[in-house]
């Protein structure tokens, strides 16, 4: 007959003691210990300057704990604030940096809602310890979009000519149902007194003029910003045409841009009630979303951001020159090679990039998926000075070096994004908790300050390993 195999003692209801010293539970390589190395190093001046300015109440927690505390969790792809507060509480490391201290979700969004761009300068202040450290040569960014969903639905969205179909609607509505309200009312006065209730139509009148108003909301935002952008078209051909005055030229010619107070919405500009800011984009799989558009540029050595924005312009092409432009004030240098993909093609991007030195590499035309033709000879100077720019393009990304140089965005910025949403066995950052462009800003950059410390994180501990081995 044969034993039953023995175990070791299992008793999970068994109390015991954590070992005393924090240090002792955790491997000598975990997050938190990288962590509170880097926060070490941070500049948080700008929110103790805040809390310097008001000193009622009871103390508040440190900065550097909170910040400590966000960074781990923005790291382990936690974002909401519940989830942070849970990771103070349930999670070793997050104990570990929180030092006792188990804020609750309220403190946590306050603490985002206070220092909201102190903590979005946190992404300039990752990308200077990676340049320390030499993670950031220059010698070649990509640039991408990535379309990042809104909290919001698309279903919220109306058009400003649906606007004025449903504007005329509820108002009609509205008008039939007081007017049935006040025949109901003449009728039960005269069958039962002024003073006893009267018709159930002001509940339903309500909330059709609550629709009403909130309607009409939307579609005066709309028209203010027409408005808005046709004063700035009168602005700057008024200024084109005092230069060409002084100048001794001609008068401008092309049409005039729109009075402010003639301009009107196109019938498809659309507008979302739940948040206004953002809009209706399509995503890279071909759905439509409500979403914002968050910008990246990528350097090649270790897919590090260098430069990061977020707008509500579908379109990447206008984003071009001020993500280049970022990327020179972040660093203090220009990038020698940028690559992006046809979505970023115009001739007045590639013109700025040749004028600033940069080698643009930038096809106009999307490429098939497939065997390739055989890479073309390169073109003497002369010649392709001759050509356009569109042309141009072609030929430099259609020759074997232009080819390699344009290869290199498919594993520097394209990695980034899918590091940063992550896949169904790793979830990542998928969408904002906020609303409005502003504060979706700053938690965009937060997220690109996150991608860029995990790198750094990985960066240093490799050179150390190196080092001891």
């Amino acid at each position: 007959m044969s034993m039953a195999r023995r175990y070791r003692p299992y008793d999970p209801d068994q109390p015991y003691l954590l070992p005393p010293c924090p240090q002792d539970w955790m491997q000598e390589d975990h997050l938190a210990y990288c962590v509170r190395d880097v926060v070490e190093q941070l500049d948080l001046s700008a929110m103790d300057a805040k809390y310097s300015e008001d000193t009622r109440g009871a103390p508040p927690l440190p900065p550097r704990m909170m910040v400590s505390v966000l960074l781990y969790s923005w790291c382990s792809n936690v974002y909401s604030s519940r989830g942070i507060a849970s990771v103070c509480v349930n999670d070793l490391g997050g104990r570990y940096l929180a030092g006792g201290h188990q804020p609750d979700h309220r403190t946590i969004n306050d603490f985002k809602l206070r220092h909201g761009e102190a903590l979005r300068g946190l992404f300039l202040q990752s990308l200077c310890l990676c340049m320390k450290a030499g993670m950031v040569s220059l010698g070649h960014v990509s640039l991408d979009g990535s379309k990042i969903a809104a909290n919001a639905s698309k279903h919220k969205a109306m058009s400003y000519g649906r606007m004025v179909e449903e504007e005329a609607r509820l108002q009609a509505e509205v008008d039939e149902m007081m007017r049935r309200s006040a025949e109901a009312d003449a009728a039960e006065d005269a069958q039962y007194g002024k003073e006893n209730p009267g018709s159930l139509f002001g509940e339903e009148i309500a909330r059709r003029e609550s629709r009403l108003a909130k309607l009409r909301e939307a579609k005066a935002a709309l028209e203010a910003e027409v408005r808005a952008a046709a004063e700035a078209k009168q602005a700057e051909r008024a200024a084109k045409e005092r230069a060409r005055e002084e100048a001794g030229l001609g008068k401008l010619g092309g049409p005039k841009p729109k009075a402010p107070e003639d301009a009107q919405p196109a019938e498809k500009a659309q507008r979302n009630f739940t948040d206004p800011e953002s809009r209706i984009m399509k995503g890279g799989n071909g759905d439509w979303v409500q979403a914002y558009n968050g910008q990246t540029v990528v350097d090649k050595d270790h897919q590090v951001i260098v430069a990061c924005d977020l707008t509500n312009q579908a379109a990447d092409a206008p984003h071009m020159q001020p993500m280049i432009g970022q990327v020179v004030e972040n660093t203090g240098k220009k990038p020698a090679k940028a690559a992006a993909d046809p979505g970023y093609f115009s001739a007045p991007n590639v013109e700025y990039l040749d004028a600033e030195g940069i080698e643009a590499y930038i096809p106009p035309d999307r490429q098939r998926h497939g065997s390739p033709a055989a890479p073309a000879e390169a073109l003497p100077a002369e010649v392709l000075a001759g050509m356009s720019v569109a042309d141009r393009q072609r030929h430099i990304v259609s020759t074997a070096s232009g080819r390699a140089e344009y290869a290199h965005r498919k594993c520097t910025v394209e990695p980034v994004f899918g590091q940063i949403k992550g896949c169904p066995g790793r979830p990542g950052f998928r969408g904002f908790l906020r609303r409005g462009l502003e504060k979706c800003r700053q938690d965009w950059s937060m997220v690109c300050a996150a991608h860029n410390f995990r790198k750094y994180f990985r960066y240093t501990r490799r050179k150390t390993a190196v080092a001891v081995a």
